[in-house]
């Protein structure tokens, strides 16, 4: 029987801070639990199967991250509020050929991810003329 993923946990040291990064960049409902350090956080409506995580004080100095890729309508957007909510880029916006864009970004904590854009057109830029 193969393993799957169960759940995801971002580490943060302002927990509070980066769950409103997190809601006003995806939209996720992000609610602390009762009696303990933790957020639950739902990224999808509660009727499909989408991956489902938490957020609390970082237990450990590092790793900052497993990359997870986040799906969005549109990559440039995304890179923006990114961008305009405190975060980084930290690999631009690539092209998987004829399937999807992505990027890398940073939070504000210093947690690598990725969003990802579905394109069946999407292609590799062509390199300058220098």
């Amino acid at each position: 029987m193969p393993s799957s993923v169960t759940h995801f946990e971002i580490y943060a040291e302002q927990p509070e801070k980066l769950a409103e990064f997190y809601r006003e960049l995806f939209g996720w409902e992000i609610d602390k639990a009762t009696a303990v350090d933790y957020f639950r956080i739902r990224t999808g409506s509660g009727d499909d199967k989408s991956i489902q995580g938490g957020l609390l004080h970082r237990p450990i100095p590092t790793p900052h991250s497993w990359v997870h890729y986040v799906s969005v309508e549109a990559i440039d957007d995304a890179i923006a509020r990114v961008i305009a909510l405190g975060g980084k880029v930290v690999r631009p916006k690539a092209a998987v050929p004829k399937t999807a864009w992505y990027a890398i970004l940073e939070d504000p904590e210093g947690n690598v991810f990725g969003v990802y854009q579905r394109d069946a057109a999407a292609f590799p830029l062509p390199e300058p003329d220098i």
